[in-house]
């Protein structure tokens, strides 16, 4: 069922992903040739206590069975679509695309967002499709108010991405958010005729996120029961916002970490 969130509680959403954006600009920025993710995911655990959030991903499970997720942040690299584990071997290196992913209990409410960081010198691919899967969120956007259709979403995606040749991640979609990490609607970043049409309203929260590669669309988990790769080792890049629906467009919960370009 969707829920939709009061003006109160928006407003404790906003307060909480302002926080939040300040928390994933902070990892971005330590994001750099020599990091080691532990102490990246001990920055973002740290920063979010001292604000008065808990890290939401922290002990996470998706299903009861499975591990719980042991980091505050995921910290997915290169080939590694999402999830990827903080561990004390796992070093930034020259060259990496690295996908930084959060989220945060703040006032009883959730918020979520991730960014890509292309670190040190990279390739001019990785680049192009970072600031291509930055843009297609920036698209994606444009699509949201109160009375559109949820797969307006996939549709905006694919017509910035397909053109290009990219993978776009099928197995994995945005969602809504704020009572709980996630929640109904699923965000398709595709759009297949059967998809169940869902109409935005205002006071929805949605976690929008396209997750994109360079080749295959297709995914792995890999043995750690968390980590999702690409199929075929092409690179993926990471990008979300949360934005509540209003009447005439969105509001943006989570400010973009890097600043709007």
């Amino acid at each position: 069922m969707i829920k939709l969130k009061t003006p109160e509680e928006i407003a404790k959403m906003k307060r909480g992903g302002e926080i939040l954006s300040r928390v994933l600009s902070m990892l971005m920025k330590a994001c750099v040739v020599g990091a080691h993710t532990v102490e990246l995911d001990k920055l973002a655990q740290e920063e979010i206590k001292k604000a008065g959030g808990t890290p939401s991903f922290l002990n996470y499970k998706i299903h009861p069975k499975d591990p719980a997720y042991p980091g505050a942040v995921c910290i997915s690299i290169n080939d590694e679509v999402v999830h990827g584990l903080p561990e004390p071997d796992r070093i930034i290196k020259d060259g990496d695309l690295v996908g930084l992913d959060i989220g945060m209990w703040y006032e009883g409410l959730a918020t979520d967002m991730a960014a890509t960081v292309a670190v040190g010198k990279a390739s001019s691919q990785a680049k192009r499709l970072n600031d291509d899967t930055r843009e297609s969120l920036r698209r994606a956007l444009k699509v949201v108010k109160d009375g559109a259709w949820i797969h307006e979403i996939g549709m905006a995606v694919e017509e910035l991405l397909e053109p290009k040749g990219y993978g776009i991640i099928k197995e994995l979609c945005g969602h809504g958010v704020g009572h709980a990490v996630h929640e109904e609607p699923q965000i398709p970043n595709y759009h297949e005729r059967g998809f169940r049409a869902v109409k935005m309203k205002a006071g929805m929260c949605l976690a929008i996120e396209p997750m994109i590669t360079t080749g295959d669309w297709r995914i792995r988990q890999l043995n750690d029961g968390w980590t999702f790769s690409t199929i075929d080792g092409s690179l993926a890049a990471h990008w979300e916002v949360t934005v509540a629906v209003t009447k005439s467009g969105y509001e943006l919960l989570t400010p973009w970490p890097d600043a709007e370009k």
